[in-house]
């Protein structure tokens, strides 16, 4: 059964930082994508980034693009997103999704995701 479990959110200043991390288990990552998405209070799915297992090749939003990264660990199957220079729009619940081939931005299309992991942005 695969299994995704994210960690790391917490409440911080706008221009602080935080590392989310996400654990994969019941699963081999080689021919996935593994994305972060967020939900805001009263607002829908939204793609933040995204990197393809195998090749390492990464996808990211124009709104966190040059602020946030993510990447992989393939030794240990976790995948992290480092989220730099954050703003109180960034208040979300921030989860992981994965899918089978390439990059999606829906959450549709991804057959896995975990339960999320809060991130409050004061400003």
């Amino acid at each position: 059964q695969v299994q995704l479990v994210e960690s790391g959110g917490g409440l911080v200043q706008a221009g602080d930082s935080l590392r989310l991390s996400c654990a994969a288990s019941g699963v081999m990552l080689s021919s996935y994508t593994v994305a972060w998405f967020r939900q805001a209070p009263g607002k829908g799915h939204e793609f933040v980034a995204a990197i393809a297992w195998s090749t390492g090749n990464t996808v990211y939003a124009d709104s966190v693009r040059g602020r946030f990264t993510i990447s992989r660990d393939t030794a240990t199957n976790m995948v992290y997103l480092q989220m730099n220079n954050l703003k109180p729009e960034d208040t979300a619940n921030y989860y992981c999704a994965a899918r089978r081939l390439g990059v999606a931005t829906v959450i549709g299309a991804y057959a896995y995701r975990g339960q999320g992991t809060q991130v409050t942005v004061s400003s």
